[in-house]
């Protein structure tokens, strides 16, 4: 009999991880018998734990083909942080039970470098309790700050979404600037990494006058120097901000005093920070934007590149796991950049769990403010084409999947 297998989804949420999301049920269902049936955890890494298992077998395939089109976390997402087996293993050790009841011997982890550590600890505790577990990661990420895949499923899109939002914005802010607003301030995503502020360079001449990198620590004098010559120039200047902008004693901006499951700075706010230092030092009116869920969950607006490698992730991750690959992840290597070609290779789950990779100092300007040509090389060919859902009544069509649930086997209970 032909071992079951269970996909979750973990982390913050892409435009483009549904994508990998079908095709990970395709490419099961391609192989019909080398894998039996194909389950999906709730809410990523707490459903396995609680046995509340979604039963994919039921979906009828037109439902898993607009995945591809559809935004969100079709069997839910978490962030829900694994303790270190060797302190304490009561989750893996229920992990296991959940497996063996359902005969599971193949785990899909679709999430980022915190995800990816999950997968690691969740391989080496069934290797070193004699447990048969094929463990594959798939990652994702909107932050694009894995290390050794050239790109995280995700980025494309949300780097899309943040130059045509920029681009449009600053048109806005050109046409009203004599009478009105002056400095329009966007605030996107990245905690430490500044791939997604740097993004909105690649708007050209209508984009960002000033982006603040979190790798690059604020100075408010500098920086309002620079808004005042730019208004001073053309009249106006817009911003791109992170909201993981930090001063020279690495203070973040917008540091909201709590901390998520993985002990992460919650962030939010450095946008209207900003625009209150612009107006209370220098008078201009300003307005300020914070892009939050809406840059993530954009796919009207997804890259067709993006959309692609989603999708080729996803399968490769099935295909490895078929080879009897185990503790590894497919991830994309760049072959070229003009024409832009890439393949799928394989890399350690030990190499991307609890690794960022920031945005590299050649990728920023000499003045700290914008993003250079090898920049702009590494990011343009991740924004290209264009993969529009289909549409109804002016609105995008999206699938609500019915995730029947898989028959609990287990008498006990599990409490997070």
């Amino acid at each position: 009999m032909s071992k079951n297998a269970l996909y979750a989804q973990s982390g913050g949420v892409t435009a483009a991880i549904n994508v990998t999301a079908a095709a990970v049920v395709e490419t099961v269902r391609a192989h019909s018998g080398a894998i039996g049936a194909l389950y999906a955890a709730r809410h990523g890494i707490v459903g396995a734990l609680t046995e509340d298992l979604i039963d994919t077998s039921l979906e009828p395939a037109a439902n898993i083909a607009a995945l591809r089109h559809t935004p969100g976390g079709a069997f839910g997402s978490c962030r829900y942080k694994l303790p270190d087996p060797a302190q304490d293993d009561r989750h893996y050790r229920r992990l296991l039970e959940v497996f063996d009841a359902h005969d599971i011997g193949y785990f899909f982890y679709n999430g980022g470098g915190d995800s990816m550590d999950t997968a690691l600890k969740l391989w080496r505790y069934s290797q070193a309790h004699g447990y048969p577990l094929k463990v594959i990661g798939i990652p994702k990420t909107v932050d694009n700050d894995l290390p050794v895949t050239d790109c995280c499923p995700g980025f494309g899109s949300v780097a899309k979404y943040v130059a045509v939002s920029i681009r449009e914005a600053t048109r806005d802010l050109a046409a009203m600037a004599t009478t009105s607003t002056q400095v329009f301030v966007l605030e996107v995503m990245g905690r430490h990494a500044g791939w997604i502020a740097a993004a909105g360079g690649l708007a050209g001449e209508d984009g960002p006058q000033a982006i603040l990198f979190p790798e690059v620590a604020f100075d408010a004098g500098r920086f309002l120097a620079r808004v005042r010559d730019t208004v001073a120039r053309h009249g106006y200047c817009s911003v791109v901000a992170s909201e993981g902008v930090r001063d020279a004693d690495g203070h973040f901006l917008a540091e909201a005093g709590t901390v998520d499951a993985f002990g992460h700075h919650q962030l939010g706010g450095a946008g209207p920070a900003v625009a209150q230092l612009v107006t209370q030092q220098l008078g201009f009116k300003t307005h300020w934007a914070v892009a939050d869920y809406l840059q993530r969950s954009a796919r009207h607006l997804a890259s067709a590149v993006d959309i692609e490698q989603a999708y080729a992730i996803g399968r490769a991750a099935v295909e490895m796991a078929l080879a009897g690959d185990s503790g590894v992840a497919p991830v994309i290597r760049r072959l070229a950049d003009q024409p832009y070609r890439w393949d799928i290779a394989s890399a350690s789950l030990a190499a991307l769990a609890n690794q960022e990779r920031l945005l590299p100092a050649e990728f920023i300007g000499d003045d700290g403010f914008g993003i250079t040509d090898a920049c702009r090389r590494y990011l343009a060919p991740l924004i290209v084409g264009e993969a529009y859902p289909p549409y109804a009544d002016g609105l995008p069509q999206y699938v609500r999947l019915a995730n029947a649930p898989v028959v609990r086997r287990l008498a006990t209970d599990f409490k997070l």
